[in-house]
């Protein structure tokens, strides 16, 4: 990374915004309130989960809703408090200038990329495109393109498969002019017709159709229907529910759920061939007291009940293992409620009394 891009980075980096839902994540960037992204990062949803630098994560409401310039708007419930606030492009892009783009690809946060405009206006179907050769990956969408004086000069939208860095963002100047018809407004639940492009009062929208144009608007259905999971999402939501977490802001995806319970982090997933697996790192092993930890590793796991310790690598797991189809709402509670009990409790007494060492996290959880 070259020194002004690191500065352009610096300097942008807390407006970025990691934006999730139960379908996958995306970026976004605040433009005076409202954080921007993609429609298609929002999933259709009235609530997603946002979080930047300074803001942890909670929930956002979706109230703009925009399928025809894959734009949305999100406002967080507090105040993002920044010192630098990104501001709109307020001159044209043009052929070879240098563009930066920033995101949150495959969750790995402030990915920062740089890269030449190679056309400054492509057109794909009715919509103008800045074509740019800056590397993004599934994640970046939805945050910005930014120019060497800083200023959002597009919104990065979508790549080309298999293709070489084809990159394209959605100039400044549509989220310019969708911006200002919308604080117009003075209204915080609008979805634009994709056939009429009026904006539309969600309340004034009946059964899914357009009161203008008379279409039917598929991303009202999905905001109207939600999020709602089936199966065994649905009973191992309903089992954490009981347990009195907070099932939305755990979610990273369909089947996975994160929770910080004091100073441990447990990591619940539920994979494809059915296992489902509760782990959490309680600390790694020290240099010294090894085979007394062992042996009270092994002397713990004779006592337990669906629960076991394990090690990987130099950090010692406790986890609750279980094939989808033995879970049952009573098992689930039990084993599932003594980790969230115990674990903490592990993770302190093996670094008290036998000198193991902090686990490491990843610093995107």
């Amino acid at each position: 990374m070259s020194l002004a891009t690191q500065k352009v980075l610096d300097y942008a980096m807390e407006n970025i915004i990691q934006v999730s839902t139960p379908y996958g994540t995306g970026s976004g960037f605040l433009i005076g309130e409202l954080v921007v992204t993609n429609s298609h990062v929002v999933g259709g949803l009235k609530e997603v989960i946002i979080s930047a630098k300074n803001l942890s994560r909670c929930i956002g409401s979706v109230i703009y809703d925009d399928v025809s310039y894959d734009l949305a708007f999100i406002r967080s419930p507090a105040k993002i408090s920044v010192n630098h606030p990104l501001e709109l492009c307020s001159s044209s892009v043009q052929d070879g200038d240098v563009v930066i783009a920033i995101g949150h690809p495959y969750g790995l946060n402030y990915s920062t990329t740089e890269g030449i405009v190679s056309k400054a206006s492509r057109l794909q179907g009715e919509i103008e495109y800045i074509q740019f050769d800056a590397a993004i990956n599934p994640g970046n969408s939805g945050g910005p393109l930014l120019n060497k004086k800083r200023e959002v000069v597009g919104i990065n939208t979508f790549i080309i498969q298999n293709s070489n860095n084809l990159g394209f963002a959605l100039p400044h100047y549509y989220l310019t002019e969708v911006m200002e018809k919308f604080l117009a407004l003075k209204h915080d639940a609008i979805i634009r017709c994709n056939s009429c492009k009026n904006m539309i009062q969600e309340e004034l929208i009946i059964d899914d159709y357009c009161p203008l144009c008379g279409i039917k608007l598929d991303v009202a259905k999905h905001r109207r229907e939600g999020y709602k999971p089936t199966g065994v999402v649905e009973l191992m939501e309903k089992i954490l529910e009981s347990l009195n977490l907070n099932v939305p802001l755990s979610r990273r995806s369909q089947r996975n759920w994160k929770f910080d319970v004091d100073t441990v982090k447990i990591d619940i997933n539920y994979y494809d061939n059915g296992v489902i697996i509760a782990d959490c790192a309680l600390c790694r092993i020290p240099q010294h007291n090894i085979q007394t930890l062992y042996d009270f590793l092994l002397s713990e796991n004779n006592k337990f009940d669906r629960l076991q310790f394990s090690i990987n690598e130099n950090t010692i797991y406790l986890s609750h293992v279980i094939v989808d189809s033995s879970l049952t709402y009573d098992l689930g509670l039990k084993a599932l409620g003594r980790l969230f009990k115990d674990a903490p409790l592990y993770s302190q007494k093996l670094m008290s009394s036998f000198g193991a060492l902090e686990p490491k996290y990843d610093e995107f959880d």
